[in-house]
C-alpha cells in the first residue's frame, strides 16, 4: 500500500501515535536524568552523615565551592531529595 493509499484519518492516526511515541521518550529521558540526580544526592547524604559534626563541608555554587555547615548542607540535600522524588512521581505519571 503505498502512501497515497492511506486514508486520511489514518494517517492522522499514524502522526498522533508518532508524536505520542516522542513525547513517551522524552518523559523516560527526563526520568532517567531525574532519578540519575538523585542517586547522586543519595551518595552525598550518606557520605555526609558520616562525617564528623564539626567537620569542613564544602557546597558547590557553579564553579565555586563554598564553605557550608553540615546541617544547611543536609538540609539543602533532603530537599532536592524530596524535589526529585516528586519530580519522579509526576514523570512516572506522565508514562502512563
Amino acid at each position: 500500500m503505498s502512501r497515497e493509499e492511506v486514508p486520511p484519518w489514518l494517517r492522522e492516526q499514524l502522526a498522533r501515535f508518532e508524536q505520542n511515541q516522542q513525547s513517551l521518550q522524552a518523559v523516560l529521558a527526563q526520568k532517567q536524568q531525574v532519578e540519575m540526580e538523585l542517586t547522586e544526592v543519595e551518595r552525598a547524604l550518606a557520605e555526609l552523615r558520616k562525617s564528623p559534626d564539626d567537620g569542613v563541608v564544602y557546597k558547590s555554587a557553579g564553579s565555586l565551592l563554598i564553605k557550608a555547615s553540615k546541617v544547611d548542607v543536609l538540609k539543602d540535600l533532603e530537599e532536592r531529595r524530596e524535589l526529585g522524588n516528586t519530580r519522579v512521581t509526576v514523570l512516572a505519571r506522565q508514562e502512563t
